[in-house]
């Protein structure tokens, strides 16, 4: 199988700052972590504390100083914003950009149920004490008993073309190194560790066996929107970025430090085709090629400035459990509604919003979202979910957007993988 450097190919088959309309001051925080800045930070005044050698008076004293208290308390609780997301804690949002651009290829019912017995399996192996190897086994028995069953079904929903590859890809789910039987095999062992790289290397097989029933959209796309450019699928853009200031990016397991670093996003047409197909093209163009980047509380923000702008695109966002996304409505958390790609994941790629209106997405900036649960609402869900159009994940060089600062450079941006799957129109569209 594939080495973990190679999964994001497998998968592929902060503040935005909007100009004339500065969202917060430089430097400033917003006390809700949002990265909109929808509300300013109150100033909290420290009380008087009450003289310890004060006799007369002194439970009065005692009284204000717990009134007070309570007051700076109060303060602090209202000035989180209005629609601050409640959502119950245990809401089960994918934490890694691998994970969400798994859960959203669609895909043989079958192979999502095989999918979601081995993702069970990652969550129990988080058990910090005596894991549960005995469900760990029923679930691969399960996922091994749906795959012999519908051997047929399965292989039946890829493409003529493809159906050789994908007879080798499900015997190596099956039985190869790193397959179901591998799992069985660590499980009996009480191994973790082995466990783990197997089971990572299962759901990569399950990946590029959905991605092989995936050629397509699953959906029509709305007649207003035929003549966008449309990525139908993944694509894998390549980012090389270098210091402003001539320094090095320094590797974060060993290594020699580097003047340029490399950044890999898989984006996502199969939940965000317009959002996804507008970027690619741009990309194609040499829109982001010398671009300088700004930092921000929780983005990276193209700083574009050289002109080369793309298409006006809708916002786009798929809710989970949907067929086809929502445009020019975002979805409500506060309701249950969670997007299939959601921004609660470091790395994160999104566009921001259109200066005119948060309806649309920006013709071209775009921002790397740096999620930070100690900055986001219940359940660890970003104040902004569901508000942005989410189109991809930083899959390789996560390490390297913790490094970048204000003024770093995009040496140049490619579209590596993914190019027969954009669609482009003959000409541009009239505005909406």
């Amino acid at each position: 199988m594939a080495s973990r450097a190679a999964a994001a190919m497998v998968l592929a088959g902060a503040l935005p700052v909007f100009p004339g309309r500065p969202l917060v001051a430089a430097g400033a925080r917003c006390c809700d972590g949002g990265i909109r800045g929808r509300v300013s930070c109150s100033s909290h005044r420290r009380s008087d504390h009450p003289s310890c050698a004060a006799e007369e008076g002194g439970v009065v004293e005692l009284l204000k100083g717990a009134v007070a208290a309570l007051a700076v308390i109060a303060q602090i609780s209202v000035s989180l914003p209005a629609d601050a997301i409640l959502y119950s804690p245990d809401t089960n949002v994918p934490r890694t950009g691998e994970l969400a651009l798994r859960r959203a290829i669609p895909a043989n019912p079958n192979m999502k149920t095989i999918q979601e017995s081995l993702e069970d399996i990652s969550y129990l192996l988080r058990i910090p004490q005596r894991k549960p190897y005995g469900s760990m086994e029923g679930d691969v028995k399960k996922a091994m008993k749906i795959a012999m069953d519908n051997k047929d079904a399965i292989l039946a929903s890829i493409p003529v073309e493809l159906k050789e590859k994908g007879s080798k890809l499900y015997t190596s789910l099956l039985e190869e190194k790193g397959g179901l039987q591998t799992l069985l095999k660590y499980i009996k062992e009480n191994d973790p560790d082995r466990l783990s790289v197997a089971l990572a290397s299962s759901l990569d097989t399950v990946a590029e066996l959905e991605l092989l029933q995936a050629p397509g959209l699953s959906f029509l796309l709305p007649q207003q929107y035929l003549e966008y450019p449309r990525l139908a699928g993944r694509g894998v853009v390549e980012f090389s970025v270098e210091k402003g200031d001539g320094s090095t990016f320094f590797p974060t397991a060993g290594g020699e430090p580097k003047s340029v670093a490399t950044i890999q996003v898989v984006i996502d047409g199969y939940s965000a085709p317009l959002t996804a197909g507008n970027f690619a093209k741009l990309v194609l163009d040499g829109a982001y090629d010398g671009i300088k980047l700004k930092c921000a509380s929780q983005a990276i923000i193209a700083d574009n400035e050289n002109g080369k702008k793309g298409y006006t695109v809708p916002l786009e966002v798929m809710p989970a459990g949907q067929f086809e996304p929502l445009y020019r409505t975002p979805l409500s958390i506060q309701d249950g509604e969670l997007p299939v790609l959601p921004m609660s994941v470091y790395g994160a790629v999104a566009m921001a919003h259109s200066v005119d209106s948060d309806e649309y997405s920006s013709p071209s900036q775009f921002f790397f979202y740096l999620y930070d649960k100690r900055n986001s609402g219940l359940g660890g869900i970003s104040f902004d979910e569901g508000q942005f159009s989410v189109f991809g994940y930083t899959t390789d060089g996560r390490e390297v957007l913790s490094q970048i600062k204000t003024g770093d450079i995009i040496r140049s941006a490619k579209l590596v993988q993914g190019r027969e799957r954009l669609v482009l129109p003959p000409e541009a569209p009239a505005e909406s």
